[in-house]
């Protein structure tokens, strides 16, 4: 089945314990390794997946299958009339994690809050680069460093955060994983010993479930906590069985060694939904598919050199090849389900002899050019290493020449935020809050250069729009300014826009409890499994 020695081994140790002790075992096929296990550094939803979810929480949270917030570690909060305080009353009585080296002596409060941004948006907290290159991206890629003016301890359940202008999709931001809670108790214990990196190896949190143990590449151990303010899960023990190939992950869901899986390969989506003993949740996306060009680096500054690739990218055969009935061609930054989508956008037609053309009329000859292929499956684009195979076939009839290169996942985040990056990455988002703020400003807005922003692309008009469209107060105002910005990005061409995904979750029939998320992610908290 191509499965490793070492996965086998990790994976039937676990099992085994789980049996020994009578325990309800829960096992997920996850597609890759987490970069770290401290949210606020990391943006994949592979890293939120094995970490924000399971470990941590936040003062809001998304409802189940839903965008909408709800109390989370705040029970309540209030805005005030100019839009600029939001007060928040935390929840009493949520406990923390321990583990071997830490018994927490105190229930959450306004200091682990206060902590848990601070970090993020403070140079002079000595939290601030505990991690070697730490740049807590979505913090910054959302701009809230300038936006965020104090995070206050009113009192020990009461936290006050002061922004500098209104902005309207603070709560969803709150709610997304890089906004998770962490102990300022531990942390301090951490520092003391001078173990700083152990907070993003051995995770205390409040979630539902407590980490245990990672092997890379191959497994991660959680057990359901006691005394989880929610109440202690279904499952017993949670275990992420890490198999990065599509298919061995299929082969371990129908042989009953996983209970559900991520990202099918879409061809094999039919024989999935015909096995008697699996069921299939599917949705529309909240996704984007995309190949941003470096724009810093020559020829790729050049919008016209831009628009001809894009001309030149056969997106018909792509999605027939790799999405296999399972996409749709994109034509802008955020997905047709989201509001403030702009329909009107025309889309760069396939047209090989123009692009030939526009490229020699830039004085673009003998261009070659490196093409970044993730190196796992993701909802918005299941095979990255075809796909770059068709782009670079592509290419090639119009003369130019591209060579195909991948890293391990977190190896490939992290070098494609480089600056002096050669060529352009095959990458895509899911929307973590529903908020267009989310794809356009995180993805091609000015702060996120460097980080979010593959594409290095910083346009002051579309930068203007999409900051301006944070501090308007009615979905209306803003849909149109967010309008007017995609026609900006459109003409721009920072990226080929690929395909809008269709996301399809296979798992046991057992299961019971599961709901897929609109944002993508995989949460097990009141999963069960029926004997």
């Amino acid at each position: 089945m191509g499965l490793t020695k070492k996965l086998l081994a990790a994976t039937a140790i676990v099992l085994a314990l789980g049996s020994a002790a009578s325990a309800k075992t829960f096992v997920f096929c996850s597609e890759g390794s987490p970069e770290g296990f401290d949210p606020g550094l990391y943006t994949a939803g592979t890293t939120f997946d094995a970490s924000a979810h399971p470990i941590y929480n936040r003062l809001a949270e998304f409802k189940k299958g839903t965008t909408e917030t709800e109390p989370g570690l705040a029970e309540s909060w209030d805005v005030s009339d100019d839009g600029m305080q939001y007060t928040f009353k935390l929840r009493p009585g949520v406990k923390f994690h321990s583990n071997a080296s830490f018994t927490p002596m105190r229930e959450m409060n306004a200091d682990d809050v206060v902590f848990s941004f601070d970090r993020q948006g403070n140079a002079e907290n000595p939290w601030h680069q505990y991690v070697s290159g730490a740049s807590w991206e979505y913090y910054a890629s959302m701009s809230m460093p300038d936006i965020v003016k104090s995070v206050e301890k009113v009192d020990d359940m009461t936290v006050r955060f002061t922004l500098s202008e209104p902005y309207a999709p603070f709560i969803a931001n709150l709610a997304m994983p890089f906004a998770s809670i962490m102990s300022k108790e531990y942390a301090d214990k951490l520092a003391e010993a001078g173990n700083q990196a152990q907070l993003n190896q051995q995770p205390i949190g409040t979630g539902p479930f407590q980490f245990v143990a990672y092997q890379p590449d191959a497994v991660i151990r959680y057990q359901a906590f006691a005394d989880y303010w929610g109440g202690k899960q279904p499952i017993d023990d949670l275990v992420f069985a890490i198999t990065k190939e599509a298919s061995v992950r299929q082969q371990r869901l129908a042989a009953g060694e996983c209970h559900l899986m991520a990202y099918p390969n879409p061809a094999d989506v039919a024989s999935l939904q015909q096995n008697a003993d699996l069921k299939v949740d599917e949705q529309e996306g909240l996704n984007v598919g995309y190949f941003a060009y470096n724009t810093k680096q020559a020829p790729f500054d050049k919008p016209e050199v831009r628009k001809a690739l894009n001309m030149a990218i056969d997106k018909d055969a792509i999605i027939e090849a790799v999405y296999q009935g399972a996409g749709e061609k994109a034509k802008a930054p955020i997905p047709p389900t989201m509001w403030s989508y702009n329909d009107q956008l025309k889309d760069d037609p396939y047209d090989p002899e123009a692009a030939k053309k526009m490229l020699q009329d830039a004085g673009v000859t003998d261009l070659s050019m490196k093409i970044w292929a993730m190196p796992v499956s993701r909802p918005y684009n299941p095979n990255a290493a075809r796909m770059a195979e068709l782009i670079q076939s592509d290419f090639a009839k119009v003369g130019v020449k591209a060579e195909i290169v991948s890293y391990e996942w977190g190896e490939y985040l992290e070098r494609s935020k480089a600056e002096d990056r050669d060529g352009a990455v095959l990458l895509g988002w899911t929307g973590d809050n529903g908020d267009p703020d989310n794809f356009l400003a995180v993805l091609l807005g000015c702060d996120g250069v460097g980080g979010a922003n593959r594409a290095q692309w910083c346009n002051e008009d579309f930068n203007k729009l999409v900051q301006e469209a944070k501090t308007k107060s009615t979905q209306e105002e803003r849909a149109k300014l967010y309008e007017q910005a995609q026609v900006i990005f459109k003409e721009q061409a920072p990226w080929a826009t690929i395909a809008h995904s269709v996301v399809y979750v296979p798992m046991r029939k057992n299961v019971t409890g599961f709901v897929q998320s609109p944002l993508g992610d995989y949460t097990f908290d009141g999963v069960d499994i029926t004997e």
